[in-house]
């Protein structure tokens, strides 16, 4: 039988996941980023005061996550290929599920998904996205999903750009790398769905330097 990996109700966002959650960034999370990454946050006074907030960020790890809930301070549930929860890696598939995350059909959104989402915007947890949809390596931003914009629209949650920036490879020792985490303003969800993906990508490329090849008729539908 088939495992159902996007459907999740508040009492999956309760007092012991979020007690697990916090430890992990306290101890895990936390000392990785500063002693392997020499991480430098930016941009800290644009988080909003409340949680029903989507963090969209661009993907160029397996570290993104975690860096950048340490970067909003916030705890955060992050939407994940369906592929992650059923990866040979017993690590990521542990992480993947204990810190609360879920399942997308990037195809076809399931009803379910939505019903996830809700449950996470009626707890204090906040949603985290990476509208690429994959890692993407190369410094460019383009065919952007507009998944994301349909949480936010229904859910009426503004969308908070967050650069991941620096990242050239896993640091294998202290120091070796060097990381900054820009977070931008926030996005109104009551903006039109391409303009909204074109102020994402136009954030994202000043945070990082990327070329940005967002084009209008470059949209897609599908989350």
């Amino acid at each position: 039988m088939e495992k159902n990996y996007n459907k999740r109700s508040e009492k999956d966002y309760g007092i012991l996941r979020s007690i697990f959650y916090v430890l992990f960034v306290i101890f895990v999370v936390a000392p990785v980023s500063k002693l392997m990454y020499n991480i430098k946050i930016e941009g800290r006074e644009n988080v909003p005061k409340t949680s029903r907030v989507i963090f969209a960020g661009n993907h160029v790890s397996y570290l993104d996550p975690p860096m950048l809930t340490y970067a909003v301070r916030k705890r955060v549930a992050y939407m994940a290929k369906k592929e992650l929860f059923e990866d040979k890696n017993p690590i990521l598939r542990f992480l993947a599920h204990g810190l609360g995350g879920f399942a997308v059909n990037r195809e076809k959104p399931e009803l379910a998904t939505f019903k996830t989402v809700k449950a996470v915007f009626n707890t204090p947890w906040s949603l985290g996205i990476f509208p690429q949809g994959r890692i993407v390596k190369e410094p460019v931003i383009k065919n952007i999903t507009k998944g994301f914009i349909l949480f936010a629209k229904k859910f009426e949650a503004d969308i908070v750009p967050v650069g991941i920036c620096g990242f050239d490879g896993y640091a294998k020792k202290l120091f070796e790398k060097n990381m900054t985490l820009k977070i931008g303003t926030p996005i109104s969800y009551k903006l039109d769905e391409d303009e909204i993906v074109r102020e994402w990508a136009r954030q994202i490329c000043e945070f990082t330097g990327f070329e940005n090849q967002v084009e209008q008729t470059e949209l897609v539908n599908i989350s």
